[in-house]
């Protein structure tokens, strides 16, 4: 009997195994269907805004379209004396048709992001420009603003030229390429982002490291007391959630002014004198009391959490074994709740190293993090590229605490109930 007349066939005629087939494949259609507008949400609001941020930070053709002359001329020009008559003549052109076109403005800001003090430069050439004779345009230029005679301003045009760039990476380290292409330091007393940088990760840590030390013991109450006490103390845990994050962080300004409550209990209770009322504000210790307060049931929850699956009985255990309560403590209770630590540090840490309103209102010059430095560019100095190099950066900078975080401990061991 051939293998034909061997197959099982469906009440159509079909053979089973075709039928298994088409209904698998249309199975398949069904599930991606379910999922396609989660897929959709995630690559408009996740993928693609990443991706424009990172065409953003490296895209550098806006300045090489605008002098299209000016970056042909300077190919073989060494940078180390004035450009030639021919580079000014091209420049001059390129500028020309940008004033005509009322783009200039734009050449303006890049150019001045590049080298401080470009933008008064080209302003005044814009006015003086329309009096230029043809011919000897070198003396023209140099003669509209003595910024033009100096080589520098020349060299920072010349390293606008890619039209694909990492500088903005660079300068969020406080580095840049030189005009032999090596990257240097900036000079000391204008290395600002490294200090963001590590202030960030600083406070970041701290603020996690007390809102675990605050969040423990709260926790530990929540879950052993009972129930009826335990959900309205929740409730006092979660009522920070219903009041907005600026009025909260408002009310923190009101209280560690040096005129506020607390410098007036401090004060009241002796441990300071009227004239020497600490400053709380504008500082670290501002940002470090806002944050914590406001970060501190995202600590709380996961730690409720875990520790409301554990048995009391467990620890009742290890002491009839003859262990103390301390040793009970952290031989039994303590390794129980590290899924819980885990997850509520982790969650703080990352929520903390991106923060932004609370360090922009209570930190002053000396709390104030990355995210401030990011939100500067983005609506003060219009330095999007820079913006864009940075915040990329520090998404990195928390996509790799998390892969650490899974080689260390692993995500597996995290649970958030």
């Amino acid at each position: 009997m051939s293998s034909e007349n061997n197959k099982i066939l469906t009440t159509d005629g079909i053979p089973l195994e075709e039928s298994l087939k088409v209904a698998e494949k249309k199975n398949k259609i069904k599930a991606f269907l379910l999922v396609a507008p989660l897929l959709l949400f995630l690559l408009i609001t996740y993928i693609i805004p990443i991706g424009g941020m990172f065409s953003r930070s490296i895209d550098d053709k806006l300045t090489t379209n605008m002098l299209p002359k000016t970056y042909k001329a300077m190919e073989k020009w060494d940078g180390k004396e004035l450009p030639s008559e021919e580079i000014f003549e091209a420049f001059y052109l390129d500028y020309k048709i940008l004033v005509k076109n009322k783009t200039v403005g734009k050449l303006q800001t890049q150019l001045n992001l590049e080298k401080n003090g470009f933008k008064s430069a080209l302003k005044k050439l814009a006015r003086k420009q329309k009096k230029f004779k043809v011919g000897n345009y070198k003396e023209q230029i140099m003669s509209s603003h003595k910024r033009f005679e100096n080589v520098e301003y020349w060299r920072a045009i010349k390293r606008r030229a890619p039209p694909i760039t990492y500088s903005k990476y660079l300068k969020a380290m406080d580095m840049y390429l030189d005009e032999d292409n090596k990257i240097v330091q900036v000079e000391e007393d204008r290395r600002m982002h490294r200090i963001l940088w590590l202030r960030t990760l600083e406070i970041a840590f701290f603020v996690t490291l007390f809102c675990f030390v605050m969040a423990y013991p709260i926790a530990h109450l929540l879950a052993t007391i009972p129930m009826k006490y335990s959900n309205l103390l929740l409730i006092c845990v979660l009522l920070p959630f219903w009041t907005s994050l600026l009025v909260r962080t408002a009310s923190w300004m009101i209280l560690l002014q040096q005129q506020g409550l607390l410098n007036d209990f401090f004060v009241w209770i002796g441990l300071f004198t009227n004239e020497n009322r600490p400053q709380m504000m504008y500082n670290k210790t501002g940002t470090y009391v806002a944050m914590t307060q406001i970060l501190l049931p995202f600590m709380v929850l996961p730690l409720y959490s875990v520790m409301k699956t554990i048995s009391p009985s467990l620890m009742r255990a290890g002491k009839s074994l003859g262990a103390t309560p301390t040793v009970a403590f952290f031989k039994v209770y303590f390794p129980l709740t590290i899924p819980g630590i885990g997850a509520g540090c982790l969650l703080v840490f990352i929520l903390a190293i991106g923060y932004y309103i609370t360090p922009e209102l209570v930190g002053g010059a000396s709390g104030k993090l990355i995210s401030n430095q990011i939100a500067y560019h983005m609506k003060s100095s219009l330095d999007w590229s820079f913006a864009s190099a940075m915040g990329l950066m520090l998404l990195t900078g928390v996509l790799a605490i998390y892969w650490l975080y899974n080689k260390l401990v692993g995500v597996d061991n995290i649970k958030l109930g």
